[in-house]
């Protein structure tokens, strides 16, 4: 019994030090920046003071709640060091809002509330006198074209709103944003029963600014007529134009070079290099090299595309040889196909006096030579062993010449000779 209830309280220790790691993990996995803080703004001036908290501040010490952007790929600042959120494909940047008190007892004390500002004004804005209600926020973007919207205005904001709640404000495209939420507290310091004696007011506002921009530095060039995209050193006989895919902050310039004769046959040429815009077209013929900048990332793309039919041009293109070693090619007897690639052509083989050439390049008196070799080996091979007979024979007569006679043998045959 002793180890089961031991085996159970090592499990519940096990999981109450995993679930909270997860819980924290799953919580920390997006990416999220928190904006902005708040600041006195006066009274009745518009919004448009901003004051530290002293000590003696109503708002000494706590917050009414914290913005926040996510849905970010990355985070860079801008030349003034204000948060510029990069975004690529895919990515729904949101700014939100949560609501860290009750607006009936600000930092728990029933003498501090969320007034109605039934005569708000904003001076940054422009907005004239209205009835702000318990808060109001105003969101501005500024596109890339440098065009102000009118700032869109949501009164009686915080009315509505869930404390501890992330309530999620708007959807962020390419642009600069400028935020304000405009707020009144009320202090009641003198209550006599449900009566206020003398309240006090002050405004507070939380306001911030970021940029929203494209994380990529892509420029897309498509073929005039065919509409596909090109890739880089491509071949466009027709021309193509610029497409930037929405990238509304990168920085295009285009250089055209052309070919044109020089000492040493076609040269690169200059024409020129200025800046271009989305949905540019390019149709004369020509070298062109397009770079595209972003001067959030400080990345930079190039690409070049090859205009019209001059062959030694597609070559360039297609084989991406200098202009130089496709002149010097061509010097050498090499020819442009019409892919564009080099060719160069065949050796001739030489032909020497008594060869016959064939398909093959080779002699039919090839075997000839090959059999009367063979057959004069032959020869030489039997006169050699008929020799080797014939030294033998004599060798053997002149060692019966020279032999001792049997006189046995003599009177036989002289015996049968008679």
């Amino acid at each position: 019994m002793l180890k089961r209830l031991m085996s159970c309280l090592c499990t519940a220790v096990v999981v109450l030090a995993v679930v909270p790691a997860l819980s924290f993990a799953e919580e920390t996995d997006e990416s999220v920046y928190y904006i902005g803080s708040a600041v006195n703004a006066g009274l009745d001036t518009g919004y448009s003071e901003s004051e530290e908290f002293s000590r003696d501040d109503w708002h000494f010490g706590w917050e009414l709640g914290r913005f926040s952007i996510t849905g970010y790929t990355s985070m860079t600042e801008d030349g003034q060091g204000r948060p510029a959120f990069l975004k690529t494909a895919g990515d729904e940047i949101k700014l939100s809002f949560k609501l860290n008190q009750d607006i009936d007892a600000l930092n728990g004390s029933e003498n501090l509330s969320i007034n109605a500002d039934a005569d708000g004004y904003n001076q940054h804005f422009g907005i004239d006198r209205t009835d702000f209600g318990r808060g109001t926020l105003i969101i501005r973007q500024t596109n890339y074209q440098n065009a102000t919207s009118e700032p869109q205005v949501y009164t009686d904001y915080l009315e509505g709103i869930e404390v501890g709640a992330d309530t999620e404000v708007v959807l962020l495209e390419e642009g600069n944003y400028e935020v304000q939420l405009d707020y009144e507290v009320r202090n009641d310091p003198r209550r006599v029963g449900p009566l206020s004696l003398v309240p006090e007011y002050a405004n507070y506002k939380i306001d911030f600014y970021f940029e929203v921009r494209n994380g990529s530095c892509m420029v897309f060039p498509f073929d005039l007529a065919t509409r596909s995209e090109l890739t880089n050193e491509a071949y466009a006989p027709n021309g193509f134009y610029l497409d930037l895919a929405k990238s509304r902050y990168l920085d295009i310039n285009v250089k055209k070079e052309m070919l044109a004769e020089g000492a040493n046959g076609l040269v690169e040429d200059t024409r020129f290099n200025k800046p271009a815009k989305d949905g540019d077209e390019y149709t004369e013929e020509g070298i062109y090299t397009i770079t595209a900048s972003n001067p959030s990332t400080g990345q930079e793309t190039i690409k070049k595309i090859y205009v019209g039919d001059n062959p030694v041009l597609k070559c360039y293109a297609v084989t991406g040889l200098p202009v130089e070693t496709i002149n010097a090619h061509l010097a050498e007897g090499d020819t442009i196909d019409s892919d564009g690639a080099l060719v160069t052509p065949e050796p001739v083989a030489p032909t020497t006096p008594g060869t016959i050439g064939t398909e093959s390049g080779r002699s039919p008196l090839g075997p000839i030579a090959t059999i009367t070799v063979v057959v004069l080996v032959f020869l030489a091979v039997a006169l050699l062993r008929r020799q080797r007979r014939r030294h033998a024979l004599i060798e053997g007569v002149k060692q019966l010449d020279t032999a001792p006679q049997d006189p046995k043998l003599l009177n036989d045959n002289e015996g049968s000779g008679r």
